[in-house]
């Protein structure tokens, strides 16, 4: 005859794995409480160093802290990309100083420091390709202004970006651009994964 078990045995039976997912819980709290010192990083509103020292203070278990140095670094990943604008460059630069706090790598300011140059450059080349495109795309732009002002009977003024056939080549050659200069990027985001994960 079979042992009849209690209901308390049983339900100790099925619980007995949950004490392991008490680790996966704390790992995955630590990693949503890193993105969300990344965040608040990122937006200007917190010294993430004393940060991370307060968080871990709280709990010494070296699966937390690595845990919220993931969370950190899954925010941080996502920002890397190409400068639309020059106040980019100062945000690529706090996100370096970011990054520096999570990696203990040697090599990651160099890396770092030279992706910054190329976004530099980018921009460097941007502003010309602009200046260039409206300068070839002028001549077009001014007879549909004077055909527009002969029809209307008044002086016209086009905005490029407003004419569909200026944005059309316009995106046409600053995509042409940014291609040159994407896969450096993603070099530096594999790089920054392969430095992040020897830590």
């Amino acid at each position: 005859m079979g042992v009849i078990k209690t209901a308390l045995e049983i339900a100790l039976e099925k619980t007995e794995n949950v004490k392991s997912d008490k680790s996966s819980i704390n790992q995955f709290e630590a990693r949503q409480n890193g993105k969300k010192l990344a965040n608040a990083f990122l937006a200007g509103g917190a010294d993430l160093a004393d940060e991370i020292k307060k968080a871990c203070a709280n709990n010494k278990e070296k699966t937390f802290l690595e845990s919220l140095k993931q969370g950190i670094f899954d925010v941080f990943i996502t920002q890397i990309a190409l400068p639309e604008k020059k106040d980019d460059e100062k945000k690529a630069e706090k996100l370096g100083e970011g990054f520096a706090l999570i990696i203990d790598n040697k090599e990651f300011p160099a890396m770092y420091g030279q992706l910054i140059q190329i976004y530099s450059q980018y921009l460097q080349e941007a502003a010309q390709y602009e200046q260039m495109i409206r300068q070839q795309y002028a001549p077009k732009l001014r007879q549909k202004e004077e055909e527009l002002a002969r029809r209307l009977g008044r002086e016209v003024r086009i905005d490029p970006l407003q004419d569909p056939e200026f944005a059309a080549f316009y995106s046409q050659h600053m995509n042409a651009l940014k291609g040159n200069y994407e896969p450096v990027v993603e070099q530096a985001k594999e790089e920054a994964r392969r430095m992040f994960s020897n830590d």
